[in-house]
């Protein structure tokens, strides 16, 4: 299985989808997944993507195949930031296409903000615009498990979706380490993500929507005001669904729109 030697610490597993011309210079386009999931969050953009930008999926650091995290480890933006920067560096070799979904949108903005030479793009997907997470999480966690968690908030997350899709969902978070996420949410409950968005001047899509569930608080996601006066130049792409997720309850919309956005910025 392909995983980056980066650090003793850190050995990234990642995999790259690539079904261009075999004659073509495709650009590539690295996905960063949220809190408790991984690489596979991103599998269903697969085949629209592929066949026009080389893929890289990764899981970031503590999830997925990637090691997980003791539940002291000191988590933050700058340090995911540098992991994504080492990972563009050894993977790409230049400039990318960012596409984040949910918190991973939280590092996706600020290497936008503090390092243009390696963003080309920046899509966002539900980008949190203040701190995500609720204070009960963990509590719930703690009594009933990851998977327990996931299932209890899932249907704010992905809305009225097919039963097996929420096992799906359900059984893909719920294998996050428990040290891991005691670690993630002792950072990602105090970041302040809005502040990152004057500095962005990449072309930015963000894929919210307009969703009547109160789940939204806990995504951390705000008025959408936010987004527009943050960052004026963004492309707003607002969803009527009730769902605060829909890069992972509607990929094909999603996929399909990033794609649209990508190639008017080539």
């Amino acid at each position: 299985m392909p995983y980056l030697d980066l650090a003793p610490d850190f050995k990234p597993y990642y995999e790259i989808h690539d079904y261009t011309d075999p004659w073509t210079r495709p650009e590539t386009v690295i996905f960063v997944h949220g809190f408790t999931e991984n690489l596979t969050a991103f599998n269903a953009w697969i085949p629209a993507m592929s066949r026009k930008y080389r893929l890289v999926l990764i899981d970031i650091r503590g999830f997925g195949r990637t090691a997980a995290v003791d539940e002291n480890f000191k988590f933050s933006t700058e340090l995911y930031v540098d992991d994504l920067v080492r990972i563009i560096n050894h993977l790409a070799g230049d400039s990318v296409h960012v596409v984040a979904g949910k918190s991973g949108c939280i590092s996706a903005m600020r290497l936008a903000a503090t390092r243009p030479d390696l963003v080309k793009t920046l899509t966002l997907g539900a980008p949190p615009l203040k701190a995500p997470g609720s204070a009960e999480w963990l509590p719930y966690m703690e009594e009933h498990g990851i998977r327990g968690w996931a299932r209890h908030t899932m249907g704010g997350r992905l809305g009225p979706v097919p039963p097996r899709c929420v096992d799906w969902w359900v059984e893909m978070m719920g294998a996050t380490a428990m040290s891991t996420a005691k670690a993630y949410l002792k950072w990602v409950g105090h970041v302040e993500p809005a502040k990152d968005l004057p500095g962005i001047k990449a072309p930015t899509l963000a894929i919210m929507t307009e969703s009547s569930n109160l789940a939204d608080n806990a995504a951390g996601q705000v008025d959408h005001s936010v987004m527009r006066e943050g960052a004026p130049h963004a492309e707003l792409l607002l969803l009527k669904m009730d769902c605060y997720h829909p890069a992972g309850a509607h990929p094909d919309l999603c996929a399909k729109a990033t794609l649209e956005f990508m190639a008017k910025h080539a």
